[in-house]
């Protein structure tokens, strides 16, 4: 199998997560496809940079397309933004498999007719909790073998706040109605999460450190120390997985815990791309 994997930040961008020594968006989906198919070829195009194929090729010599998060806007009518639009556009010609969190979702979203906005209940960040599949969300192949209700790592601010008239419901939480859906493009079909199953516990500490002042701004906890105990459990965690005590203090269990959970859409889709 050979996939088309398409960075949703800017090089700019990547340059600075390797800076500061942090995995870019591409590098976690990557390692999270690796769990399941360790020798897979997954080649990378920077869209928003204007790429749209590797040199001397098309996207028909792929199996199928997986957009990674970004830090961007999907309603920005900026270069970045619109070079994306146009790759989903044209790669849902082909009739190929594409698989989309967050920002892969909001995209597609927008270009099947869909509608992207900021989320009137503010940002949803490290875990979306209690998202609680729909009855055709029970029955779609995307979710084989995931529990019916639960939880998720995450980090959002914008959400599809409108479908495409014919998108499938998946999944939703108090946070944001669409937490998975099906999305027609052309003659393609987006498999698409609100949240991200390729995010580890290491990713979720990472965000708690980058978005420590809007955590302790919008509420996420009530003052310094509490952010520094809630690292702690965290960090605790990230360290050793198998802490019962800490995981049970943060409400952590092995929906997050167990990659074969956590990351099964990604296995599900991954089958479907084979056939």
């Amino acid at each position: 199998m050979k996939l088309l994997m398409m960075e949703g930040n800017t090089l700019e961008k990547q340059a600075l997560a390797r800076k500061l020594k942090v995995r870019t968006a591409t590098e976690i989906y990557i390692e999270a496809i690796k769990i399941w198919l360790p020798k897979i070829q997954v080649d990378v195009i920077n869209a928003a940079d204007g790429e749209k194929v590797p040199a001397g090729k098309h996207y028909t010599d792929y199996d199928g397309m997986v957009i990674s998060g970004s830090g961007l806007r999907a309603f920005d009518q900026t270069p970045e933004v619109l070079n994306q639009l146009d790759v989903v556009n044209e790669f849902g010609q082909t009739g190929l498999p594409i698989l989309g969190s967050c920002w892969g979702m909001q995209i597609s979203a927008l270009v099947a007719g869909g509608k992207v906005e900021a989320s009137i209940n503010g940002r949803e960040l490290g875990l979306a909790r209690k998202i609680q599949l729909t009855e055709a969300g029970k029955k779609h192949p995307f979710f084989a073998g995931k529990p019916t209700v639960f939880d998720a790592p995450c980090i959002h601010y914008d959400e599809v706040t409108e479908l495409p008239a014919d998108a499938t419901l998946l999944c939703s939480n108090s946070h944001s109605e669409v937490q998975g859906a099906i999305i027609p493009v052309g003659k393609s079909e987006v498999w698409g999460v609100q949240y991200h199953p390729e995010f580890d516990l290491k990713q979720i500490a990472m965000l708690y450190k980058f978005y420590k002042d809007e955590m302790l701004e919008q509420n996420f906890v009530n003052n310094e120390a509490e952010y520094q105990a809630l690292v702690d459990l965290l960090n605790r965690l990230v360290a050793k997985p198998d802490d019962k005590a800490t995981a049970w203090l943060m409400g952590i269990d092995s929906d997050i815990l167990n990659a074969r959970i956590r990351a099964l859409e990604i296995n599900n889709w991954l089958k479907h791309v084979q056939g």
